[in-house]
């Protein structure tokens, strides 16, 4: 069976980083979420989120994270500063844990 080329990336207008923060603009989104409909890795997605609220500063806008939480127990990773998804609860250990979601407000 002969192989196929591997798929080429999708053509953009936009960087990642403008793309990202239109998204959000519209509605929150998860890591998974952004990756699908940008055309990125998920796990690239948390870096350019960091720079992304960065640069939102300028324009008076905040990046709002609604945390993670189990899904188990219901604890909340509310004090949680990185942008990725937490493996496993402290409270129960359990590794069934939500996404954080994140939208942008003016």
């Amino acid at each position: 069976m002969p192989r196929q080329a591997p798929a080429a990336p999708p053509a953009r207008d936009t960087t990642v980083r403008e793309s990202i923060r239109r998204e959000l603009e519209n509605r929150a989104a998860t890591a998974r979420d952004l990756s699908r409909l940008i055309g990125i890795p998920e796990h690239d997605v948390a870096g350019h989120l960091e720079h992304v609220e960065r640069s939102l500063s300028h324009r008076g806008e905040t990046l709002v994270v609604e945390p993670a939480a189990c899904l188990d127990c219901g604890f909340e990773f509310a004090h949680r500063h990185r942008f990725s998804r937490p493996s496993g609860c402290p409270r129960c250990r359990s590794r069934r844990i939500s996404f954080p979601r994140f939208r942008i407000v003016r």
